[in-house]
């Protein structure tokens, strides 16, 4: 079969290949929703809330090639939370010599 059809081999190998790494890293490729959320979160509010910066120069900081659904700015309570792919997140600002901090999820179980 490989030598009458060299090109279905070649692209049923690929395949293969391509499910062997993406089970031997499949822990990573999990988390990897999370990160874009708490990374957009933990940037915005450092740039917003320790250094000073305004809302739409941060905004344009934290824009990545992954889009984030959605970004909520709370100034009263210097939280920003931070959503994409599924996954939110929030940072809010500790104080001048701590900066901002990434705020635990809250644990929706009894």
């Amino acid at each position: 079969m490989i030598a009458r059809r060299p090109v279905l081999s070649l692209l049923v190998l690929a395949l293969i290949l391509l499910a062997g790494l993406v089970w031997q890293n499949r822990a990573h490729l999990t988390a990897f929703p999370g990160i874009i959320s708490a990374y957009t979160a933990k940037e915005y509010c450092s740039c917003r809330y320790v250094m000073g910066n305004e809302a739409d120069y941060c905004q344009s900081y934290v824009k990545q090639y992954v889009p984030t659904s959605d970004l909520l700015d709370d100034a009263e309570r210097k939280r920003v939370t931070a959503s994409g792919l599924g996954r939110s997140n929030t940072a809010a600002w500790v104080s001048p010599h701590q900066g901002c901090r990434l705020m635990p999820e809250a644990d929706d179980t009894p």
